[in-house]
């Protein structure tokens, strides 16, 4: 495991050492899960834009889409827990 110096200002530095306390574990620990939460959040953001931009991407090649409400109304649908098919794709034309 690798050492790091952190410098943090005083304030932080207690509410950490608090926040911990209430947690019942150390100021270290406490510090460490949280980077690793924020780390994880940041990985997950990035993936998700990355496949926003492949939808994208896979969208003007096709030209096909599926329109939002539709795509909504499946989700929630899907969400209920009803059988349904999957949408139906349309042709579409870009934006200039």
């Amino acid at each position: 495991m690798a050492a790091t110096s952190l410098k943090l200002p005083d304030e932080l530095k207690r509410r950490i050492a608090a926040l911990a306390d209430e947690a019942h574990t150390t100021p270290h620990a406490f510090m460490v899960a949280a980077l690793a939460r924020e780390a994880e959040r940041q990985e997950l953001r990035a993936r998700f834009a990355a496949d926003a931009a492949a939808s994208e991407a896979q969208a003007h090649r096709s030209g096909r889409t599926v329109a939002l409400h539709v795509a909504f109304d499946y989700l929630d649908g899907s969400l209920a827990g009803r059988k349904l098919r999957r949408p139906r794709t349309r042709r579409w034309r870009a934006s200039k």
